[in-house]
């Protein structure tokens, strides 16, 4: 187990914009940063970074954390891993202390994917450099690829042997489980190797992590498929994996380009030739969250295609996909017969560059091109071929794009301009009221799970009886005060202002104790915490309590940090909005009249907070009065709990008067 002093030091060392900027281009907005979220598709950037508060934010998904959650979400690692990836990037050392077994089993449980991946990857290298098989079959092809040993080690290659079990059995002797083996699809149910006698290429997540392999067979006149793949699993799903993305990243970045090829060998041959920034969709036509992991980094991706005609035009049908991202797309067509390997390896890396950039095309233009001379003068083809085409210009999101794009096209094809943009206004029309629908399923959708999640936290109002909507004869008007006080806001508030400034001082005219404003709030509440409605601000109340109680300071970073990926999430949450106090108000000498700069406002925000919980608990209160006061079974009692009544009215005007809110009788 890490001790609390590495991870505090691994806590106040790391930078989110550091670890985020690795997976996502950032761009500077004011004293923020913002991109792309990588954690749903959008078009429009909503994910933001905030340096200052060493934490991240999406609008949009409302995913945010810190630099551990980060990982924890974007790569899936667990938070001692999320720990180790960090200490490992700030050349961290890291000191254990004595872990139990439990913890222990824990970790490696979540851990063990990876590891066995990490397992079968250095044995099909080892059987790749040391075995006869190995060497002659498969390093010799390897080599006659032009692969160097450097490179072969960099990308994990290896060699899956002969033998039907050979794998299985090293591994199980190893001591590793053969569920997990199975699950990895490394093992097949009838516990033979699913991998056997194929060179074998290794994939990786964009942290370099292991996280399923390809196999290619070598042997002609064999009835088996040319490649097989590992099964999806926790760590891999096919569609958001571009091969190559964790080696092609930074140069991606750098060159404001994605270059992308079909195949594993393409991807490894311009690597190893400088040429770095560059994926492969492994034989598969381009998913959304692959286009979606390309924008994080550039919005301009240049796609490699051999000679065949028909292949190229069943690959174009696809690329709508990445018109709609908004981003910019030529293709290159290679001579025939040619793949970006061969081509490469034909005339050298000097040459192909020079090919790359002489023969890049638009893609709008390039299939209106190609569309033109399949239909010839055929009317009915060349009509249809112009739907197809206007129906792509559609997709693009920018108005401007489109209209360069139409003007272009009225002149390639011939036909008037203001053809096209009826033409294309129709089509936009479709798109937007699809998106509508799909919008109004996810809302939907969305609202379905928020009401499951949250129980219902409102009470009756004053001389409301529960579970029958009637006002009973003492009903005082439900409106106003009732209305803003309903659910868990004030709840809510107090935790907001223990987050951002529990451990500040609390300046107070009248207390020269220098008490902190988590002492003086937890004060005041503590005999209540237990009764808190959502018990998730009630765990962080706790929590703010024993710190207090073990003589620590609350920080924000400790919420942010927190293990507890609910506490790390509401902590974002609460102190991060996507509006920031003006600095142009200063620079014109605008001064606010009636509070200061709500960063330094926390004091009169404690005491105001406090009142709404305080009267809150009295309303809930006087709500269960009234019901007991209907219930007395004597006159006795009823006089008794009438007493009572009026002193909790008396005590709920007081406070509503503290807080200049009118409750109406």
């Amino acid at each position: 187990m890490i001790s609390q002093k590495t991870v505090q030091e691994i806590l106040e060392t790391s930078k989110v914009e550091d670890i985020v900027e690795e997976f996502v281009n950032l761009k500077k907005r004011g004293v923020n940063m913002i991109g792309l979220c990588p954690f749903h598709n959008e078009k429009t950037p909503s994910f933001t970074v905030s340096p200052s508060k060493n934490i991240f934010k999406c609008f949009g998904c409302g995913k945010g954390g810190g630099p551990v959650q980060f990982l924890m979400e974007h790569e899936n690692m667990t938070f001692p891993d999320a720990l180790r990836y960090l200490a490992k990037r700030y050349n961290i050392e890291i000191e254990e202390t004595e872990t139990s077994q439990e913890a222990i089993e824990e970790r490696q449980q979540m851990e063990s994917l990876y590891l066995v991946n990490d397992y079968a990857k250095k044995y099909f290298q080892k059987n790749l450099f040391d075995t006869d098989a190995g060497k002659s079959i498969a390093l010799s092809y390897f080599k006659q690829r032009g692969f160097r040993e450097e490179t072969i080690r960099k990308f994990g290659l290896g060699f899956a042997p002969v033998k039907k079990d050979a794998f299985t059995l090293t591994a199980i002797n190893d001591g590793y489980n053969i569920e997990l083996l199975r699950k990895l699809g490394l093992t097949t149910s009838y516990s033979h190797d699913f991998f056997r006698e194929r060179v074998m290429f290794t994939i990786h997540n964009l942290t370099g992590k292991v996280i399923a392999f390809a196999g290619r067979i070598l042997q002609k006149n064999v009835k088996a498929p040319k490649y097989i793949n590992s099964p999806e699993t926790e760590i891999y799903i096919k569609s958001k994996v571009l091969y190559g993305a964790y080696f092609a990243k930074q140069s991606i970045r750098k060159l404001d380009e994605c270059i992308l090829v079909e195949g594993y060998t393409d991807v490894i041959s311009l690597h190893q030739s400088g040429i770095e920034n560059v994926v492969a969709s492994s034989g598969t036509s381009l998913t959304v969250n692959q286009i979606s992991l390309v924008k994080r980094y550039t919005p301009n991706i240049k796609i490699l295609y051999d000679g065949d005609a028909a292949g190229v035009k069943a690959a174009l049908r696809g690329l709508d996909l990445v018109l709609e991202q908004d981003m910019n797309v030529k293709v290159v067509l290679l001579p025939k017969d040619e793949d970006p390997d061969s081509y490469l390896q034909k005339v050298g890396v000097t040459a192909f560059k020079e090919y790359l950039d002489k023969e890049a095309k638009d893609f709008i233009l390039f299939k209106t091109d190609l569309l033109l001379k399949e239909a010839g003068d055929d009317p009915i083809k060349k009509a249809n071929f112009v739907k197809d085409i206007i129906n792509s210009i559609a997709k693009i999101p920018d108005a401007i794009k489109r209209s360069v794009y139409i003007k272009e096209c009225s002149r390639l094809l011939g036909i008037k301009e203001h053809v096209l943009v009826s033409e294309s206004n129709k089509s936009i029309v479709q798109i937007i009221n699809k998106r509508k629908q799909r919008r109004d399923r996810d809302t939907a959708r969305k609202q379905r799970e928020h009401e499951a999640s949250f129980p219902n936290t409102e009470y009756p109002a004053q001389g409301e009886e529960q579970g029958t909507g009637q006002q009973t004869d003492a009903t005082p008007n439900k409106q106003n005060t009732k209305a803003a006080l309903k659910g868990a806001f004030q709840e809510k508030d107090l935790v907001r202002i223990l987050i951002s400034h529990g451990g500040e001082i609390f300046e107070d005219d009248e207390d020269e104790n220098n008490i902190t404003v988590a002492e003086f709030l937890i004060g005041d509440i503590q005999e209540s915490i237990d009764d808190f409605e959502n018990k998730l601000y009630g765990k962080v109340v706790r929590e703010c309590l024993q710190l207090l109680l073990e003589n620590k300071t609350l920080t924000t970073e400790h919420f942010i940090n927190h293990s507890d990926t609910a506490i790390s999430q509401l902590a974002v949450d609460l102190i991060h909005t996507p509006y920031e106090f003006s600095p142009g108000w200063k620079e014109r000498d605008i001064v606010l009249q009636t509070q200061k700069d709500p960063e330094k406002n926390f004091t009169l925000d404690s005491i105001q907070s406090l009142l709404r919980f305080k009267l809150k608990k009295v309303m809930k209160t006087l709500d269960l009065n009234l019901l007991r006061i209907k219930e007395a079974d004597t006159e006795e009692k009823k006089l008794h709990l009438t007493k009572v009544h009026m002193k909790l009215l008396e005590v709920r005007n007081e406070l509503a008067k503290k807080l200049n809110t009118i409750v109406l009788k």
